[in-house]
């Protein structure tokens, strides 16, 4: 198995992506490109992911055949703080059902369970490899977690791979520099500044 990297082709994620590497975006707005790239990453990650099943529907005129999501397969959402949080605002929308996981990986998951990670960027890989350890201590394969990220750098996500071969990752940009501070280049800034008159109101 490979490390599977996807960078969706969409336009308003290229769009919302400019916002945040733009060092003039006001705080606000760049919260709300956050938000949004959580929201467009989250719609294409669970496309084929997330369970449904086929149930018989009744419309005014006849019977009929219809998808919906199945609910009773739990659902866990676990950001990275701040930023992570951010995009998690963004997709929640599109999941509903999903518990939000503050305070990292709970102790214990359930067995048939799916994890969506939010975190706002990959740079070393460091913080996402202590994650998906603490859940592979519980035995959850790759398959059943999705990784949804603003950006992520080449050195991290190779590094991932080398460790966890089974992920699955969905990022609006793969950057191809890591400066020795550990920061990627072209990059989005720090997010934990550029929303920090955010989140402390």
């Amino acid at each position: 198995m490979t490390l599977k990297i996807i960078v969706p082709p969409h336009p308003v994620i290229a769009h919302w992506l400019s916002m945040l590497r733009n060092e003039t975006t006001p705080s606000a707005i760049y919260s709300t490109g956050l938000e949004q790239l959580g929201k467009w990453l989250t719609y294409e990650a669970i496309r084929e992911w997330l369970p449904n099943r086929k149930e018989e529907i009744k419309t005014t005129h006849c019977k009929t055949e219809g998808f919906v999501i199945e609910s009773r397969v739990p659902l866990l959402a676990i950001p990275n703080l701040p930023g992570g949080l951010t995009l998690w605002q963004g997709g929640r929308d599109l999941l509903p059902n999903a518990i939000l996981c503050l305070s990292g990986v709970p102790k214990e998951i359930e067995s048939n369970a799916g994890i969506v990670i939010y975190l706002d960027q990959i740079s070393t890989g460091e913080i996402l490899m202590k994650t998906i350890k603490d859940l592979k201590k519980q035995h959850i394969e790759g398959k059943r977690i999705r990784i949804i990220c603003a950006i992520a750098s080449s050195k991290g996500l190779k590094l991932l791979g080398e460790a966890f071969s089974d992920l699955t990752i969905y990022a609006a940009c793969i950057d191809p520099e890591l400066k020795d501070d550990g920061s990627i280049s072209p990059g989005i800034g720090n997010p934990e500044q550029r929303i920090n008159t955010i989140i402390t109101r």
